[in-house]
């Protein structure tokens, strides 16, 4: 039986405590090197993204298609070196584009057109490989998602890691939502501020400055109780690297690691990315005006930390949400709002996927697989789907031995034309620990629905 966020943080301690089968096949090329026994190739598409690409000396004929995350649009074809390494040992080809490097960090319109250029070139270059899988990691989760919508007849199957699969307009409204939040207890100066960012320099001003509100406020306990509710609209993971899982019920340490999360720089990345979403969409594709954020907070997991530690601070949370809704006022553009969902919101599967997860991510939370489970089922394609998860606190922060054998129950499903119980918390668990390869920990769990769906 699966279990939700709230009953299974009690669980967390004992999941993280755990320890650490057949694959589908039995440019210019740098020489092979002794270490990898690989050859190396690279080479530039139409519009000017680069790619590059890695064979074994004893490729299996599988090509392993690697979507890279949001930042530096530079070629990268492994999720880290350890995963490349192995890999190649176990006889897979890896290959990865930039995207194309004339647009946005957001890089959702050129993605997935450089992606399927990346395995026609390493075709054309390397061989033609028997079978593709694509994997995607973070926002290449998004692109991965694209590929794995359009790819029947080009990819056989999809794994995704961390991937940002809710889309782009899921998260600038709910990032909006709780930027709004601190902006109006904290620092109410930023509130025409915080969208239509002029540049990257004033978004990381932004950042600075509403970090700064942040941690004023937390000094008191309105301010931590107002922090709270913004973490709640934020969908933010209450469970921060160096600490134990809070209990269900101790909602003073929930908000204190939630705190924690944004100390440690979340803002410096949320805004600043808010601005390269902005100039991918054409302008500022989010709303708050027309938002009830009453009834937002409702239907967050979170609520019952909020409601005890407004109750513990003599607030009114009812006065605070109404004022919220009340001066709601930001409206964003439609035709931005269109573009960006035309290129960033992905609601079907053409081929199998299988997406992992941790449970405790603070930029791409583990909420956003709820809402992709749900537009694949409305699709009709949840057959297509499965979703592991992995407790551990941060974004991306896998073993090798968890991606491993996620790509090996994958490929079950593509042999045997049935997922049986390859995608199980049990038998991953089991696969990953048998690898040796830095530990495993699969839980059964039940992402809660994310806050701040339109």
């Amino acid at each position: 039986m699966s279990r939700s966020p709230r009953r299974a943080l009690a669980a967390l301690c004992a999941a993280t405590a755990l320890a650490v089968t057949a694959p589908l096949a039995a440019a210019t090329p740098a020489a092979a090197t002794a270490a990898t026994a690989s050859t190396h190739y690279s080479g530039t598409l139409p519009d000017g993204a680069t790619w590059i690409a890695d064979k074994p000396a004893r490729w299996n004929g599988v090509l392993l298609v690697f979507s890279h995350g949001f930042g530096a649009l530079t070629a990268a074809n492994a999720p880290s070196d350890a995963v490349r390494d192995r890999l190649l040992a176990e006889g897979y080809a890896l290959a990865g584009s930039s995207y194309d490097p004339n647009g946005s960090a957001w890089a959702l319109e050129s993605a997935e057109r450089d992606q399927f250029a990346t395995v026609t070139a390493f075709g054309d270059t390397a061989g033609r490989p028997a079978h593709v899988v694509s994997v995607g990691l973070s926002m290449g989760g998004l692109v991965n998602a694209q590929i794995a919508r359009d790819g029947a007849g080009r990819i056989d199957g999809a794994l995704n890691l961390c991937g940002l699969v809710a889309g782009g307009v899921d998260l600038e409204d709910y990032q909006l939502d709780a930027e709004y939040a601190l902006a109006w207890f904290f620092d109410r100066a930023d509130l025409p501020n915080l969208v239509d960012l002029p540049g990257p320099d004033a978004a990381s001003a932004l950042a600075q400055r509403l970090s700064a509100a942040v941690d004023a406020a937390q000094r008191t306990p309105a301010g931590r109780a107002r922090i709270s509710l913004a973490a709640a609209y934020l969908n933010q993971s209450a469970w921060a690297p160096g600490q134990a899982p809070p209990a269900p019920t101790d909602y003073a340490n929930q908000e204190y690691q939630q705190y924690q999360w944004l100390q440690q720089g979340l803002l410096y990345f949320i805004v600043p990315g808010r601005y390269a979403v902005e100039q991918s969409a054409g302008g500022n594709p989010s709303s708050t005006r027309g938002v009830d954020y009453t009834d937002l907070l409702n239907k967050s997991w979170h609520a019952d930390e909020v409601r005890a530690l407004y109750a513990a601070a003599g607030l009114d949370l009812k006065a605070d949400t109404a004022a919220l809704t009340a001066h709601a006022d930001i409206t964003g553009s439609a035709a931005a709002r269109a573009k960006l969902t035309a290129s960033s919101t992905v609601a079907s599967l053409g081929v199998p996927m299988l997406s992992l997860h941790t449970t405790s991510d603070q930029l791409v939370p583990v909420e956003q697989e709820n809402a992709y489970a749900a537009r694949i089922r409305a699709a009709g394609d949840n057959r297509l789907l499965r979703q592991a998860f992995v407790a551990r606190q941060g974004h991306c922060n896998f073993t090798t031995a968890e991606i491993v054998a996620g790509l090996h129950a994958l490929e079950q499903r593509l042999v045997t034309g049935s997922w049986g119980d390859a995608a199980t918390p049990g038998s991953l668990q089991e696969r990953a620990t048998a690898l040796d390869l830095g530990g495993a920990a699969f839980v059964d769990w039940k992402p809660s629905r994310l806050s701040g769906v339109r």
